[in-house]
């Protein structure tokens, strides 16, 4: 069952998507009738990937009525069109998929010094825009910054996706963070955040007794654990270890008896190899326990080389910058060449051989999609789900598979796949028009025309086009409140 970070669309929300959608040209009235629903919709044409197969086969029709998907079929569409639905036609070199997810969507921005800023104003538009309509931050440098969004966007001041909220990480990684923290004071924290309606918890540079306490207490709430965990090393916990403890989901490195606790979980993933039998054994613990993987594959492309093939601008992203902090920017850049890390480059390539070992070992139900993608202001978390999943088919995996990990996978993960994740009949209406077949050509994710969120449609180049040059401090005099705003990087990766 979805928990409060779902909400429907309130009067204010709806008008302004439908104005967006009116000024696309994107929907057609079907006739009048007393007998329909003021908002039931028809979704008829073109292809459909549903999310429960791995083929796009052809749109039967798609009835939304209240914010849900009531039927799906031609029967169920024809007697609504008949009784007064809305029409949005489809064409039929275009493909509908379910709204997407990121579970590693940090709102993070760095382009005014050292520190972190959570970005508010243009990304959960941008999000929305890109068929991402939930987000699961992974961790919040500004956690009242990101309840004041959750609540503007439940209120429907705010157009953007969802936002799953993590609250601060738990772990030396939150700045404040006390070692000395009792279990007590660890379930004290975690009934005061999902008080404040957290979807889940992000753990990060934890030690073992804080961890056990963290998970005990967010299974108490019905609440996921995931981790950015270590290999043992200087008081860390080893994934292998956590996931024995029953956590949910490890983000980034499967860990096991390949990372020892003699070097750093990095050291040790940069010769890891997927014919290794410790690797075959983290695999099946997985398995054993049902535990989730986030690969985060393509996050170590943007500090590494940067693969041509992948780490393309395919839109004009430096746009989305205010005129001064895309000077910022720029300057930075002229400045000298980007540190680039060999470490990370490595770890580019290794990963993506593991991914789909672990894929083909079993373990594609248990992958899900993870951007995180800090912004250093060259390119935008809101754009990075697609290059992750470029990056999963460049490593072997099919489109569909890749399609399902940002999909079904991910709303298991998060315990709401009851009603997100695939398009069927009592779910929340939740789709994306793409122009092109995604597997034909996962780029396709890139192309898209309409999204809907709650059962209401928005035109995606409508909400571009209402953050352009939001990003980043406005001129001179806005630079030291913005830097004000920053805290310190939570270290590691």
């Amino acid at each position: 069952m979805i928990r409060s970070t779902v909400h429907t669309a309130t009067a204010r929300w709806a008008m302004l998507a439908l104005s967006l959608v009116v000024a696309a040209g994107g929907c057609s009235s079907g006739g009048e009738s007393s007998q329909a629903p003021a908002d039931a919709i028809v979704v008829r044409g073109g292809g459909l990937f549903d999310g429960t197969g791995d083929a796009v086969v052809s749109n039967p029709g798609i009835v939304i009525e209240n914010g849900r998907f009531s039927a799906i079929g031609a029967g169920a569409a024809e007697e609504a069109i008949a009784a007064g639905a809305s029409v949005v036609d489809v064409g039929g070199d275009e493909v509908i998929i379910p709204g997407l997810f990121d579970l590693h969507a940090h709102y993070h921005l760095t382009i005014a010094g050292d520190g972190r800023v959570d970005e508010t104003k243009a990304y959960p538009a941008m999000f929305l825009a890109n068929g991402v309509t939930n987000t699961f931050p992974n961790g919040e440098p500004s956690p009242d910054e990101m309840q004041a969004l959750q609540q503007r966007l439940r209120s429907g001041e705010q157009v953007g996706a969802r936002l799953h909220r993590t609250g601060p990480y738990f772990g030396a990684a939150r700045v404040g963070w006390d070692p000395d923290f009792t279990t007590e004071d660890i379930h004290r924290q975690v009934d005061a955040l999902v008080a404040e309606g957290v979807a889940g918890f992000k753990a990060k540079t934890i030690t073992t007794s804080h961890l056990e306490a963290l998970i005990e207490r967010a299974h108490h709430h019905g609440l996921t654990v995931t981790g950015h965990l270590g290999s043992g090393a200087r008081n860390s916990v080893n994934p292998r270890d956590a996931v024995n403890m029953g956590i949910d989901r490890i983000e980034h490195f499967m860990g096991g008896d390949a990372m020892p606790a003699t070097r750093s979980a990095y050291a040790s993933l940069v010769e890891m190899t997927p014919d290794m039998p410790e690797f075959e054994r983290i695999m099946q613990l997985y398995i054993d326990k049902g535990a989730n993987f986030d690969a985060t594959l393509s996050a170590y492309g943007y500090s590494g080389g940067r693969d041509p093939e992948v780490y393309d601008y395919f839109t004009d992203e430096l746009g989305y910058l205010t005129p001064y902090a895309r000077k910022l920017v720029e300057d930075r850049k002229a400045a000298g060449p980007r540190r680039v890390s060999a470490q990370f480059e490595q770890i580019y390539w290794v990963k993506q051989k593991l991914v789909k070992r672990f894929y083909d070992f079993g373990g594609g139900d248990l992958i899900t999609l993870g951007t995180d993608h800090p912004s250093t202001g060259e390119f935008f978390t809101p754009f990075s789900i697609h290059r992750e999943l470029q990056v999963f088919v460049k490593a072997g995996i099919p489109e569909a598979a890749a399609l399902k990990f940002a999909t079904i996978n991910a709303a298991r993960a998060l315990r709401m796949d009851d009603d997100l994740g695939t398009i069927e009949a009592g779910k929340i209406a939740d789709l994306v028009i793409l122009e092109g077949n995604p597997l034909e050509d996962i780029r396709n994710t890139r192309n898209v025309r309409t999204v809907f969120m709650d059962g209401v449609s928005y035109d995606a180049q409508e909400l571009l086009a209402s953050v352009k040059g939001k990003i980043g401090p406005a001129g001179p005099d806005d630079l030291d409140a913005f830097r004000a705003k920053q805290v310190p990087p939570p270290g590691g990766h």
